[in-house]
């Protein structure tokens, strides 16, 4: 059975107001999936891309290729990445013939050491997972994120506690109700300045947020739709377009 998805809609005018009738609030095109099943495993969205998602003692815990959470000790190597060193909120690793300094939070480091730097590319090719969901590493304004690609998605979406790791002041946003299989909660509209996967970056992108956990970053329309779209087998390609 498919999760559930919900529609987005207008708070409901709040009590108190006499005067005369509300101006009605106008509706937001977006639909987003709320609930996801636990047993979603991560595919590699791109080869050899690391982020460091925190510290357990002197142990880096890693992400790689977008897959779950590791925690890999200096000295040791998982999935072609070793941990080199550790110290405080950053970790020294090398992959791919190269040496990269990750520190929390911050957008992955990838092959050519294009992690963090400017992002001039056009194309990103991904490949779907074992429960053929197509899943991406990227960032969100430079802090390090995991999306799941959801063409039926008018907007990015992520959860509240999401959107407080990243910074961002979501609650200054286009306040409205987003309906769900368990009722209505609040949610919030605005703009991300930047998005980026692998080493493509766009800026000034429409996102949702919600008060209700996400185990990913829905990465929906507002963003694909600045990319043709070709999906042959397993893989999705997205050529830019704007």
């Amino acid at each position: 059975m498919a999760p559930p998805r919900s529609g987005l809609r207008p708070p409901p005018p709040q009590g108190g107001a006499t005067s005369g009738p509300a101006k009605p609030a106008p509706r937001w095109p977006t639909k987003l999936m709320l609930a996801f099943a636990a047993s979603i495993v991560a595919g590699g969205a791109f080869a050899q891309s690391v982020s460091l998602q925190g510290m357990m003692g002197a142990k880096a815990l890693l992400i790689v290729d977008g897959s779950a959470p590791k925690t890999v000790a200096p000295g040791e190597t998982h999935q072609g990445v070793k941990v080199v060193s550790t110290s405080g909120d950053q970790a020294v690793v090398e992959f791919a013939g190269r040496r990269h300094t990750l520190r929390i939070g911050e957008a992955p480091a990838s092959v050519g050491g294009k992690g963090g730097g400017q992002a001039n590319g056009s194309r990103i090719v991904l490949t779907a997972g074992s429960g053929g969901h197509f899943m991406a590493q990227g960032a969100i304004n430079g802090r390090s994120v995991h999306f799941m690609v959801d063409t039926g998605a008018s907007l990015i979406g992520l959860g509240a506690s999401e959107a407080e790791r990243l910074g961002l002041n979501y609650k200054a946003g286009e306040r409205g109700m987003i309906s769900t299989a368990n009722g209505t909660a609040q949610a919030w509209k605005m703009k991300l300045g930047s998005v980026r996967v692998g080493d493509v970056e766009v800026f000034d992108v429409d996102a949702v947020i919600s008060p209700q956990p996400m185990p990913y970053i829905l990465l929906g329309n507002s963003f694909l739709t600045r990319f043709q779209m070709k999906r042959e087998n397993d893989q999705m390609v997205l050529e830019r377009r704007y």
